[in-house]
């Protein structure tokens, strides 16, 4: 269980470092709702998170076992695709990154987050945590180890746990802070969704260049 662990942190770190729902749910806690708007984005980005790894870790299961040398070669050739993704996607990323004298866009439906209800919310949390093309590709590479590190039940179910407080603690760290004091983070809130919109580019590329490299380097590993 500690080597599943330790093998998808990475990859947990990888979609808790996901600016734009960190900046949403800043957006949500400087709304006239941030309370329950704020916990229902948590609670979807949490449940997304989760669905997508047990799902993958559950399709994990139908892949080959190792061949007589202890090779995986189906999990292999998996994992080489998933980091090309992931190096797909950030080098996408470079290429979208502002210019010095351009002001960075955030996406059109945070206009509507000031008038946007808890259930909304959630339903929003989920699609950015589920249906997210990177945080898909980070999921499906720890549900490709999870399924095949021979995890008991008990011990299965842990280590999605785990994996999933990780992967939402960016937007859980704001929202538990805010209810316990409001006053005292909003201005630190204020500066740190600045510093991301400018910056969201910049971080996902360097990111996920680094986590491809990690993925890419498992699947060789594999072979």
């Amino acid at each position: 269980m500690n080597g599943a662990i330790g093998d998808s942190l990475p990859l947990a770190i990888g979609i808790a470092i996901s600016p734009i729902p960190i900046i949403a749910s800043i957006l949500m806690l400087m709304s006239p709702r941030a309370g329950k708007t704020s916990i229902g984005f948590l609670l979807g980005w949490l449940t997304g998170v989760a669905v997508a790894v047990v799902v993958f870790t559950l399709l994990a299961n139908v892949l080959p076992e190792p061949d007589s040398e202890g090779g995986r070669p189906a999990v292999a050739i998996v994992q080489l695709l998933l980091g090309a993704g992931l190096l797909a996607l950030s080098a996408r990323s470079w290429r979208s990154r502002p210019g010095p004298d351009d002001e960075p866009e955030l996406p059109s439906w945070m206009s509507a987050i000031d008038s946007m209800a808890a259930a909304k919310a959630l339903g929003l949390g989920f699609l950015l945590s589920a249906a997210n093309p990177k945080n898909l590709l980070l999921a499906m590479s720890a549900g490709v180890a999870f399924g095949h590190a021979d995890l008991s039940t008990s011990a299965g179910a842990i280590t999605i746990a785990i994996f999933v407080v990780l992967a939402g603690s960016s937007v859980a760290v704001p929202v538990i802070a805010f209810q316990l004091a409001p006053q005292r983070i909003g201005e630190v809130l204020k500066h740190v969704r600045t510093w991301l919109v400018a910056s969201n580019a910049t971080i996902m590329a360097v990111l996920l260049l680094v986590l491809g490299a990690k993925v890419l380097g498992s699947g060789i590993g594999n072979f």
